[in-house]
């Protein structure tokens, strides 16, 4: 019974990106080329609902006319997209040439042993995921992570772990 009350209560997010999505679609159809709009449809797709669930994918293939398996293949040939959806802190981490050289390996290695995820994954308690970046930008205070929108940089092993108490402890999730 209590499944019914949060389906209930999710279900008009949903709606509302569905339906947006739809406006989208049929707006792509209308151009010339409609079926080269294909990847414009999964960045909107990814855009609404933070990665490409598997439903609206099927939802996409059904509304352009594609096969899934087309759709899966450029979604699964392009790394920008996520087939899963990330965490509520979304952590990349630099592996630009300056951040390389200041250490940004013991980092990422910190983050791997702190959260006990890899590339693409999320933590169990859903509150990190994790991504590689090329260059955040910020090389004069390598070596950067973002996390969200934020650049932290300078950071040590030490550093990264406290930081990551510290968003653990923000979204009032500490660990005992």
């Amino acid at each position: 019974m209590a499944k019914t009350p949060l389906k209930e209560k999710t279900a008009p997010v949903v709606d509302d990106q569905r339906v947006e999505l739809r406006k989208f679609i049929e707006e792509m159809k209308t151009k010339e080329h409609a079926d080269s709009c294909l990847i414009d449809v999964l960045h909107k797709t990814q855009q609404l609902y933070g990665y490409l669930p598997t439903e609206v994918m099927d939802e996409i293939a059904q509304a352009m006319q594609i096969p899934t398996a087309h759709i899966w293949g450029v979604a699964t040939f392009y790394h920008y997209f996520k087939l899963t959806p990330p965490g509520q802190y979304e952590i990349s981490a630099c592996l630009g040439t300056a951040c390389y050289v200041k250490g940004a390996t013991q980092i990422l290695q910190a983050i791997k042993d702190e959260l006990k995820i890899d590339f693409g994954e999320v933590t169990e308690d859903g509150l990190f995921s994790l991504g590689p970046a090329r260059c955040l930008g910020a090389c004069g205070l390598a070596p950067v992570v973002m996390i969200g929108e934020r650049i932290h940089g300078e950071l040590t092993p030490k550093k990264i772990v406290q930081l990551l108490k510290e968003y653990r402890k923000q979204a009032g999730k500490v660990d005992g």
